[in-house]
């Protein structure tokens, strides 16, 4: 939904507060009520018919198009990034990426991703959008150069993830958003690892810029949402499209995203905090070869990181030094505070092997510099656990590995 108020020069942390509490929204509780509704009613016939004509945010017509639960939301989304016009909200993570893209692109159109890009966002690209007659080529995210050469008469679209979910690389964002921009591209940013508090997708030259809520936002592993923040220029398309696609957000998800966004500034800086300490641990242990967080000096993409972010997450892979699948297994199998699971961005600590050679199109993994050997890959999604605890975790998972 736009954004109208004025704008807010108060710091994120307590925007993160004061955003989307409009007195017609919240009246005198501290929070907007949970509005379930799918019908609202008209005055009479005139009135029903004057409604046809308004199709603007924060103005009853249909459940569709929300109520001031769902407004308040997106109005404290659009509040957080510099520059924005408006947020639309998505019943998931995956639907914000895709309703984007679906608002830039049409048949005959070419798309370029980003290769450290999301992988249920890689197979719409590669399969869906193929179905409709929209091309997909991917690039290196750090080669701004050979990104440059790829844009061609039919590019319109560029997507970036950063940094990316699985191998953190840290994409040059201002120096890739002015290049595409210069030829015609809408720039499409995935920023749910920093999110606005920690990166302004949109000041630093995106478009739209994309949350998966169900991570940061959302916070406590118990809903599924999504949204995109876009500029004055594309807000209305993005708009248009995501109505007609009939992409709403379930007012109960909307409550909690809500509540999660408040406390959001101080989980974030635990969880960085926490993942950082385990970060240095790990990059003195023999047994791992690469720590890859970009928060760590001396991690591929720190510089960049210390350029252009104000904060972090916890989210950050290790890889194995010489070990092959079976023992990076044992180590995974052998904690007892890390669940396994998919997601991230929860109060719980998480692990997960991965294996990015899968998602692969121009970056090879493991990169050419690295030992061919150090190649088994293990993500940690560290929450709000005390990190002595993590680390005492992790040092016992360890001794599994040591038996091979």
């Amino acid at each position: 939904m736009a954004g109208e108020s004025e704008p807010d020069k108060h710091a994120p942390a307590t925007r993160l507060v004061t955003a989307g509490r409009k007195p017609e929204w919240t009246g005198p509780a501290v929070n907007p009520p949970v509005w379930r509704t799918s019908t609202h009613l008209y005055e009479n016939c005139a009135a029903l018919d004057a409604g046809r004509h308004i199709n603007r945010d924060g103005v009853f017509h249909y459940g569709a198009r929300g109520g001031p639960t769902q407004w308040a939301l997106a109005d404290a989304l659009t509040a957080l990034e510099p520059g924005a016009a408006g947020t639309m909200l998505y019943p998931t993570g995956l639907a914000a990426p895709v309703c984007a893209l679906l608002a830039v692109l049409k048949t005959g159109d070419e798309l370029l991703v980003s290769d450290n890009s999301y992988d249920p966002t890689r197979t719409f690209a590669q399969r869906w959008l193929k179905d409709f007659g929209v091309s997909t080529r991917f690039f290196d995210p750090l080669d701004v150069a050979g990104f440059a050469a790829m844009i061609g008469d039919k590019s319109r679209a560029v997507l970036l993830e950063s940094p990316g979910s699985l191998t953190m690389e840290v994409c040059d964002i201002p120096a890739l958003a002015a290049t595409a921009k210069a030829r015609g591209l809408a720039v499409l940013l995935d920023n749910t690892w920093a999110g606005p508090t920690a990166f302004a997708g949109i000041a630093h030259g995106a478009d739209m810029s994309i949350l998966a809520l169900t991570k940061h936002v959302g916070g406590h592993s118990d809903l599924m949402l999504g949204s995109v923040t876009a500029t004055p220029e594309y807000y209305p398309r993005l708009r248009r499209s995501s109505l007609q696609l009939g992409q709403q957000a379930s007012p109960d998800d909307c409550a909690l995203a809500l509540r999660g966004l408040r406390t959001m500034d101080v989980r974030l800086r635990r969880s960085s905090e926490s993942g950082l300490r385990l970060a240095e641990w790990l990059s003195e242990r023999t047994e791992v070869a690469h720590v890859l967080c970009p928060m760590l000096p001396g991690a591929p993409g720190h510089d960049l990181w210390l350029r252009d972010f104000t904060g972090g997450c916890g989210l950050f892979t290790f890889v194995l030094k010489g070990r092959d699948e079976a023992a990076r297994n044992r180590l995974i199998d052998a904690l007892r505070l890390f669940g396994i699971g998919y997601s991230w961005g929860g109060f719980e600590s998480l692990v997960l092997p991965i294996h990015p050679e899968r998602d692969r199109e121009v970056s090879a993994w493991p990169p050419a510099n690295w030992d061919p050997a150090d190649r088994h890959a293990v993500r940690l999604w560290v929450g709000l656990e005390d990190p002595d605890d993590l680390i005492a975790d992790l040092d016992q998972a360890f001794a599994a590995i040591k038996l091979t």
